[in-house]
């Protein structure tokens, strides 16, 4: 298996389970998340793994499907389709791996314009709550 194979099966066994203890072993201590409201990306698997966290809390309340997949040695690119209270949201997740399966980069993009907003609003109030 490639290092982005074996990231893989490990990152859809924590969307699967929704368990963010899972992300402890998968996320690797320089690992960089670029979200799509932030202008500068999150640094190290602490943070990583609370956006991570909260982002799974939020898509995945419902319906959260990967339509899309396209994977090489070391990267990936999923498209995904979510409903978040009356919108449908779709994404793709970036994401990079190191050589023993850890991610090391993460960036999403979320559309419509409408979505990404609410998407946002439900991220800050989640992060609210936690900080």
């Amino acid at each position: 298996m490639t290092p982005a194979q074996t990231g893989l099966s490990a990152w859809h066994e924590v969307v699967a389970a929704r368990d963010p203890e899972l992300l402890d072993d998968l996320l690797a201590p320089d690992v960089e998340f670029h979200s799509p409201v932030l202008f500068r990306p999150v640094l190290g698997a602490e943070l990583t793994k609370l956006y991570l966290s909260g982002a799974v809390q939020v898509l995945a309340a419902t319906r959260f499907t990967y339509v899309r997949e396209v994977v090489g040695e070391y990267d990936a690119v999923l498209e995904f389709e979510a409903d978040v209270d009356d919108r449908i949201v779709n994404g793709v997740d970036i994401i990079r791996f190191d050589e023993q399966g850890r991610i090391i980069d993460f960036k999403v993009m979320i559309r419509p314009l409408s979505a990404l907003l609410l998407v946002r609003d439900r991220m800050a109030a989640l992060l609210s709550d936690v900080a």
